[in-house]
């Protein structure tokens, strides 16, 4: 008989004990965003830029969500907001400071001018 109370308190122990690293696994997946609002000062290069950028982005480890299409909701919209998801904010910061992205400064001068950037912690 205390073989069973054994056994059953080992898979209500294994259980809750499963279900604690699961909760401890989805705190982990936090997402960070890396926003930035500009403006358009080149229509004709903003295509090569974008394929670009998004190529050492990803290389990075960065993953680029949105671009281009902004919809006012409330208050005036920028022109362009590019968004990329990053797994930590040291990636994004490590994509700011990175030779890659500064090596695209030229182009991207010529075709964009930044109005704000900004990092977002999220789930």
């Amino acid at each position: 008989m205390k073989t069973h109370y054994t056994v059953a308190l080992s898979m209500i122990a294994g259980a809750a004990l499963g279900a604690a690293a699961i909760q401890g696994l989805h705190a982990q997946t936090k997402k960070v965003y890396f926003i930035t609002e500009s403006q358009i000062l080149d229509q004709a290069g903003i295509g090569a830029y974008n394929t670009h950028v998004q190529e050492v982005l990803k290389k990075a480890g960065g993953d680029l969500v949105v671009s281009d299409k902004v919809t006012a909701v409330l208050g005036d919209a920028p022109q362009r907001v590019a968004i990329s998801e990053w797994a930590n904010v040291e990636k994004v910061q490590g994509w700011l400071d990175s030779a890659e992205r500064k090596g695209l400064a030229t182009q991207r001068d010529k075709v964009l001018k930044f109005t704000r950037q900004y990092i977002v912690e999220g789930h």
